[in-house]
């Protein structure tokens, strides 16, 4: 059977390790843009910042690893047209010529590219592949280009537009370098996945460490000068304009659905492309995973929720089922964590307003209490907020803030398994945790949160 997947990140590579794993026999190609097979994207922030010095140790896997599991990988290729009725897929070679390749079964993993934009002077000459002190980053090409403009350049300051989880990384990575970060946020706060006072906690973080915050302010315009560059921006009182030497736009992502729109492929919510629960797009033989494809969530359906662990999973099960398996996605919960400096924000399943806009009825209650017992030293607080049905008391959600070290990313772990499980917030306290004084209360921190329900 001749599998062909389309893209070689998160999705398209389980499921082509999925698809070798079932059946040997199975003959994977993998079509794929650049040549950056199976790299983390998520991990470009801890190599810029120095955290990981060899670029190369971003791959999740080697390309021998990839070769030796029996995947035949197709670099510096990119797929230009699907013919479902004819299964072929025609692609343009690194030589610049096309060439048709046929498929049994395809797998579309083509992912998510950065979201269109208008500010003016974004793209300048850096679109012409000239390193101009402005730069989108989202791929190992973007990386490559800001470490060698960083290098290049040494700039002294430097403005992030965004303030999601990639741009609060870069915050961090771009100071630890010696350069004064400004942030711009549209929003009222940063990270704006988390409630606003909690994102205020990160964002008193970022004043600790010298990161200037500017929030509710829409970057309109970036402007060339001799020596640097000019970012316009506005907010409801006013127009703001920020000299700077260095500007990285981290501003989100859009899916690229256009192969299989272009062959009749439904999109959904986000502009993303249809699928099932087996990954089936409902074009003949052909599934599709990853950040191009619609999520389903499994407290409120059917939606668009770009995530690395959501496209390893569905990857995984597209590759399954595209030789011959019956495999389940199950949904998910949303849930992320991320590191800013000496904090770490996550979250999981719906806050109060999440749930407001799905028609659930929620509420929340609020804790800080301490992650072990404070004789014990090096005790921090954690702030913990969980939100559930007010009238049955089941889990919705929960947002955590807190040191780095004191496992604020595990116990939001326990939570999004308590709110898969189905269980309610005082249930909480009936889970069997883990105690030592070092590491916990008797009470853990999420238990003494959800006795306040």
């Amino acid at each position: 059977m001749r599998l062909l997947i389309i893209g070689g990140s998160d999705a398209g590579i389980m499921a082509g390790l999925r698809a070798r794993q079932l059946d040997p026999h199975t003959d994977v190609t993998l079509v794929i843009a650049d040549q950056y097979p199976n790299y983390s994207i998520c991990g470009i922030p801890y190599h810029i910042a120095g955290d990981v010095p060899d670029w190369h140790n971003l791959a999740h896997r080697t390309q021998a690893d990839l070769e030796t599991a029996g995947l035949a990988l197709r670099l510096g290729t990119r797929a230009t047209n699907i013919d479902a009725a004819a299964h072929t897929v025609t692609v343009r070679t690194p030589a610049g010529t096309d060439e048709t390749i046929g498929y049994d079964r395809l797998v579309v993993a083509t992912g998510a590219g950065p979201a269109s934009t208008t500010i003016h002077g974004l793209s300048g000459p850096r679109a012409l592949g000239v390193d101009d002190g402005v730069h989108v980053l989202h791929t190992i090409d973007n990386m490559h280009a800001v470490q060698r403009d960083l290098e290049a350049r040494r700039p002294t300051t430097a403005v992030i537009i965004g303030a999601g989880y990639i741009g609060l990384e870069m915050a961090e990575a771009l100071s630890r370098r010696g350069i004064a970060v400004t942030m711009v946020q549209r929003g009222p706060e940063v990270l704006s996945t988390l409630d606003p006072d909690l994102g205020q906690l990160i964002h008193d973080e970022l004043d600790r460490h010298g990161v200037t915050v500017i929030t509710g302010t829409t970057v309109e315009r970036i402007e060339r000068d001799t020596n640097h560059l000019i970012v316009t921006g506005t907010s409801p009182t006013g127009t703001q304009r920020i000299e700077t030497e260095f500007v990285l736009a981290v501003v989100g992502v859009q899916p690229n659905t256009s192969l299989l729109a272009e062959v009749g492929g439904q999109t959904g919510p986000g502009g993303a492309i249809v699928v099932d629960d087996h990954m089936r797009t409902g074009l003949p033989d052909i599934y599709a995973a990853g950040d191009g494809v619609t999520t389903s969530h499994r407290l409120l359906g059917t939606t668009w929720l770009p995530l690395g662990t959501t496209a390893h999973k569905q990857g995984r099960i597209a590759g399954e089922n595209a030789t011959g398996g019956d495999a389940t996605f199950v949904g998910v919960l949303g849930t992320q964590a991320v590191k800013v400096f000496d904090l770490v924000a996550a979250r999981t399943g719906l806050r109060e307003t999440d749930a407001a806009r799905a028609g659930l009825p929620a509420r929340s209650v609020t804790a800080t209490p301490d992650d072990h017992k404070a004789y014990y030293p090096g005790s921090h607080p954690i702030t913990i907020r969980l939100t559930g049905d007010p009238n049955t008391g089941q889990l919705l959600g929960g947002q955590l803030v807190g040191t780095y070290g004191s496992e604020v990313a595990k116990r939001t772990d326990v939570i999004a398994t308590a709110i898969f499980a189905g269980l309610t917030i005082p249930q909480l306290s009936d889970l069997d945790l883990s105690y030592t004084p070092p590491l916990a209360a008797p009470w853990d921190a999420i238990q003494a949160t959800a006795q306040h329900w």
